[in-house]
């Protein structure tokens, strides 16, 4: 009688083991891949190797790269380019330090994405007992993110995964912090159980749909004026509402001014676009619509000299907190982009919210006029070249190939870049954005090549290069087709600068003649050393037919660049210098 209940017991614990299990590994990859993450850039290391090895084996794409900022800087781009979050994975402590860069970047540039690190224990780091690599990393990220998150428990992955990706969407989109202990890979749960636990996020950037009242005010006000401007800010490419964007322009025939990332939602060249007239159409505007443009540093906070005195702004964006940042907002119309311009097209009357025939006639005559100016600068074939020269080659070569992507960083590089290099397609120049952050480069270039598919030309001053410059070997190791071009003048701004008081260089001069184009044909890549407009055209025009990944060394005059590129206003000067 006594040997009948073990035999029972002995069954019983067979059958349990013999049921399916799963661990915290194997979850987070099911959670991320049943919300459609087919990419994950990040950089391997304790306690995260084996989990990029597992989600290579389960057909996620995984780009390691050499250090986690350019990680970060890749996922980020690859959420504007897609509007899903991209992913970024390091390991605990400094690695998620060096991801968090790229996280508060994300945040202040509206790209969704998420940062997700492992990290030490809760128990040793609440009493702070010294674990390996120990630090509150969730404390530190909130204040630098839009949302922060920890999972401590297997069977709460699936709703800390969604949770995640929900808020780097929804609203205004941005970065969102996703914390996972070490242990949480090794806890083991029923599978089944395990699977129930899983969330497809369902709509999880639903339609904001602006008040009719918000609408009508503003048509209102539009009607009103007769030196309208419309501004397009990146918020405007993201919301890839290009077609509606596209009608409400040229209905109303309003000249329009895109910021450097929203060039390209109409081609550069389009009749109304006011690039080239910026100064003329800020200054004397009377009412400006912006479409997904904050009144930030890159737009004077929309007061002093550049505006010319008191303007009435309409302003679309998802964030109401937005309006009346920097000065009165008359007309504020808060929804997501697309819905917002629809309305407003439903109620537009193309003959009475169209400008004045004198004000476009004056847009016309002074864009007109400048880019008549700029025409044999950039023509010029000076030796060495300088920054005019050079862009001059590579506008064409864009010009040629508007399909291409372009990513641009540097001071001059970028600030001469953004004015000369014209666009012709939405969302095919990335930049540094609103913090104006160096260092984006090569991580921008990666995630470009890889979202899209299409051929990436990164034009780079050489300080900037040098933020990200060892990521040439992912370059090399994915082989991406990426033509990298370092418009090298030997320093930041120039390479003429002198320490007068002793034998050291002065701080702002590299080494002089360096060879960037040496280091990519290190990794295997094609190296070529420009020294003319002629030639840099020749070189990058064959690294974008062959895709292969290319540097070319543009060598650019030293003594060519100013201090602080266009934005030397905000380089304060000592009253004290000694002579």
């Amino acid at each position: 009688m006594a040997s009948a209940p073990a035999e029972k017991i002995t069954e019983s614990v067979t059958a349990e083991d013999q049921r399916e299990q799963t661990d915290g590994f194997n979850l987070i990859i099911d959670a991320l891949k049943l919300n459609g993450v087919k990419t994950i850039y990040g950089v391997p290391g304790i306690p995260i190797t084996d989990f990029g090895r597992m989600a290579q084996a389960e057909g996620i794409r995984v780009i390691a790269f050499r250090h986690e900022q350019h990680a970060g800087n890749a996922a980020a781009i690859a959420g504007y380019l897609t509007k899903n979050p991209g992913i970024c994975l390091t390991v605990s402590a400094p690695g998620f330090l060096n991801g968090l860069t790229a996280l508060a970047n994300a945040t202040t540039n509206c790209f969704p994405m998420i940062l997700i690190s492992g990290s030490s224990e809760r128990e040793i780091v609440d009493l702070q007992q010294g674990d390996y690599e120990e630090m509150d990393q969730l404390a530190i990220a909130k204040p630098l993110c839009k949302a922060a998150f920890r999972i401590l428990h297997a069977e709460d992955i699936g709703i800390g995964v969604a949770r995640a990706i929900r808020a780097a969407v929804s609203g205004r989109p941005g970065g969102v912090y996703l914390d996972l202990p070490a242990k949480l890979f090794g806890q083991v749960m029923d599978a089944a159980e395990g699977k129930d636990s899983l969330v497809k996020v369902i709509d999880p950037a639903p339609a904001q749909q602006p008040a009719p009242e918000a609408v009508e005010r503003a048509l209102k006000l539009l009607q009103s004026a007769e030196r309208p401007l419309i501004i397009l800010g990146k918020g405007a490419a993201y919301s890839q509402a290009d077609d509606a964007i596209r009608t409400l322009i040229e209905k109303t025939g309003i000249p329009f001014l895109p910021m450097s990332m929203a060039k390209g939602i109409l081609p550069d060249t389009h009749a109304q676009c006011a690039g080239a007239a910026r100064s003329l159409v800020l200054k004397e505007s009377d009412v400006v619509m912006l479409i997904g443009a904050r009144l930030n540093w890159l737009l004077s906070q929309g007061k002093g000299k550049p505006w010319g005195g008191k303007k009435q702004f309409i302003q679309i964006d998802i964030e109401p907190r937005e309006m009346d940042s920097n000065v009165e907002i008359a007309a504020p119309v808060v929804g997501d982009i697309g819905s917002c311009v629809s309305a407003l097209l439903e109620g537009i009357d193309a003959d009475s919210h169209s400008p004045s025939k004198d004000w476009v006639d004056a847009v016309k005559a002074k864009k007109d006029a400048n880019v008549a100016k700029m025409a044999p600068r950039l023509a010029n074939d000076n030796f060495p070249m300088d920054f005019h020269g050079a862009l001059g080659a590579l506008r064409t070569v864009i010009k040629e190939r508007p399909d291409a992507i372009l990513v641009n960083e540097g001071a001059n590089t970028l600030d001469l870049a953004r004015g000369i290099i014209d666009m012709y397609h939405p969302r095919k120049r990335l930049d540094v954005g609103t913090w104006g952050v160096m260092g984006i480069g090569m991580g921008f270039a990666v995630a470009a090549a890889i979202e899209t598919g299409k051929p990436v030309l990164a034009i780079e001053g050489d300080s900037a290069f040098g933020f990200s410059g060892m990521e040439i070997e992912t370059i090399c190791r994915y082989e991406l087709p990426v033509c990298i071009v370092v418009f090298n003048n030997g320093g930041i701004y120039r390479g003429t600068d002198v320490n007068e008081r002793n034998s050291d260089p002065a701080w702002t001069t590299f080494v002089a003649e360096s060879r960037y184009d040496k280091m990519m044909e290190a990794f295997g890549g094609v190296g070529v050393h420009a020294t003319t407009p002629e030639e840099l055209k020749q070189a990058v025009d064959s690294a974008m037919d062959s895709g292969k990944p290319t540097l070319v060394n543009a060598a650019i005059n030293p003594a060519a660049g100013s201090e602080s590129g266009r934005i030397g206003n905000l380089n304060p000067q000592s009253k004290l210098q000694k002579k």
